[in-house]
């Protein structure tokens, strides 16, 4: 009887990458092509399934009878169960093979989705997205592995940027498409399409199987107790990320409580797996220099990366812009996206891939420097440049960092889970943390130039007088009693300036964003030269090794 864990013997150019990851053997065009066509339908099923939710949150409020701090749990729940779930699916396909994993855990996705349509209150629809988040972190790393299937060895690199990239089309694409969905079946149609792509991939994949990698013994009894402190203390993290500045962080005492349970718990995790003899996290590579460098360095991307959600969007919403009149900005910014990941794919290079990260940060920084001069006459074709600029460099940066961190990964293959838990936590707490920051930062502003402009509006002035005479007078047809109207007039001034003080707090928004990308790709180039000048030159690696030089990791 043979060993199912036993090692298979492979061909030199058929060997799996990484643990866990497929074997790699020569395929027909055709069949490549097929790949790549499973690959993209599987990626995007995973990224649209939180991004539908969160284009949405006001419409599924409504529908749901929900409050704004209720449906703020919606997209909280999905992150917070997400964002530790690589933790386990690492190891599950490592133990139990690739197509028991691919199988499951589409069949999980879409029975999770079907659920969404029986959704009738808040707290059964949170409690559904929750699963989808444990189930929906699959599919971004299924994705991955169809498209490296889909290119030759020479080209892995290219299929590793590809794979990556293609879930960041989702969020572009949801806005695109929700009111057509919604159109045909409200709120459900959401779900219904969702269902759908799930439908699809699941016959996609059954259809088209991944080659078969090694199997080995890898769960241990102290995996699971690990998992179980460190998911709750993130999730508990994400919980206090999502809902701080909508209840405000010091105004409701379950915050203060959550956060330092996040940090015990976070903590103790960490301690058991530092004095495991197998652990499941490799912290002292995880706590090396240069992989905390690359963590931080992902954050600020992402945080940079908020300025379409926090900034641009938001402020034309708060303009009474309607989803209808930015389907035009959503298209540009999708086409920014994917002209980022193409031109990725096409440029990218072992030997140097710290230029596109300097690249993508100058972009996204001209990006928000150039939105921090709007006003309230400012309409969607106005940030046309700007938004493709912050597209085309969110896509542009992941290739590289993803590459960067695998060289890692390659040299000791045991660090593969603790990569994949670091690569998906910045990911995820680094946009929570740049929605936080940068919509706290937001009201702080708006309520600091408020005061400024109710300081200078009295009754006093001629202007001001002026400026209430002439909105009393609109109201002269339908309001007889000169009082009512004079306050109305009033009420119109006090609009006027409540606007203008939210768009001089989203200027500045847009001028911290600016900030915080220069002095980002500041510090990168400091490194760079400091590395320069301090390290011998190393021989560059082939590109058929997604890896880089010691001197760029460290």
């Amino acid at each position: 009887m043979t060993d199912k864990y036993a090692p298979r013997q492979w061909q030199p150019h058929e060997r799996p990458t990484m643990p866990g990851s497929p074997s790699t053997p020569l395929h027909p065009t055709p069949k490549r092509l097929a790949f790549a066509l499973v690959g993209v339908i599987v990626a995007l099923t995973g990224g649209l399934g939180n991004a539908l939710v969160v284009a949405n949150l006001p419409y599924l409020q409504g529908a749901l009878g929900a409050t704004t701090e209720d449906i703020a749990w919606l997209p909280a729940a999905y992150v917070m169960t997400n964002v530790s779930m690589n933790l386990l699916l690492v190891k599950f396909r490592q133990q139990y093979g690739l197509r028991a994993f691919t199988e499951l855990f589409l069949v999980l996705y879409a029975l999770v989705t079907l659920a969404h349509l029986f959704v009738n209150d808040i707290d059964s629809a949170v409690a559904v997205r929750a699963a989808h988040g444990m189930v929906g972190a699959a599919l971004s790393t299924l994705g991955l592995y169809y498209m490296i299937q889909a290119f030759p060895q020479k080209w892995r690199l290219k299929a590793l940027v590809l794979g990556l990239g293609t879930a960041q089309l989702a969020t572009p694409m949801a806005r695109l498409i929700s009111e057509d969905l919604l159109q045909i079946a409200e709120w459900r149609g959401l779900y219904l399409f969702e269902l759908g792509m799930a439908m699809l991939s699941l016959g996609c994949v059954l259809m088209l199987k991944l080659p078969p990698g090694d199997r080995f013994k890898a769960f241990e009894k102290l995996d699971f107790l690990t998992f179980g402190l460190l998911a709750s203390g993130f999730a508990l993290l994400c919980a206090v990320l999502s809902l701080g500045r909508i209840e405000w962080w010091l105004e409701e005492p379950w915050i203060g409580i959550a956060s330092a349970a996040s940090i015990a718990l976070i903590c103790a995790g960490l301690a058991i797996e530092h004095n495991r003899r197998n652990p499941l996290l490799i912290t002292r590579w995880l706590g090396s220099g240069a992989i905390l460098r690359l963590g931080l360095a992902v954050i600020l991307f992402r945080v940079v990366l908020s300025e379409q959600s926090v900034g641009a969007v938001a402020f034309l919403q708060a303009l009474n812009l309607g989803s209808e009149q930015l389907h035009s900005l959503y298209l540009v910014m999708l086409l920014g996206s994917i002209a980022g990941l193409l031109v990725s794919a096409l440029t990218i290079d072992p030997a140097h891939l710290i230029k596109p990260l300097l690249i993508s940060l100058a972009m996204m920084a001209a990006g928000a420097w150039m939105d921090s001069g709007s006003t309230y006459q400012t309409r969607p074709e106005n940030m046309y440049l700007s938004q493709f600029l912050l597209a085309f460099g969110g896509t542009f940066f992941l290739g590289p960092t993803l590459v960067l961190g695998i060289s890692g990964v390659l040299a000791n293959p045991r660090n593969m889970v603790s990569f994949s838990v670091l690569f998906g936590i910045t990911q995820n707490i680094g946009g929570l943390i740049g929605s936080a920051a940068l919509g706290t930062f937001q009201i702080v502003r708006e309520k600091f130039h408020s005061s400024q402009l109710m300081e200078h509006i009295t009754a006093f002035d001629p202007l001001v007088q002026a400026r209430l005479q002439s909105g009393a007078a609109a109201y002269g047809g339908v309001i007889a009693d000169p009082a009512a109207r004079t306050a109305q007039g009033m009420r119109a001034l006090a609009s006027t300036a409540t606007r203008e003080a939210n768009v001089l707090a989203y200027n500045d928004v847009f001028m911290l964003i600016a900030l915080i990308a220069v002095l980002t790709m500041l510090w990168i180039t400091l490194r760079m030269i400091w590395l320069k000048m301090t390290t011998e030159p190393t021989q560059p690696l082939s590109a058929a090794s997604p890896s880089t030089s010691s001197a760029q990791t460290r």
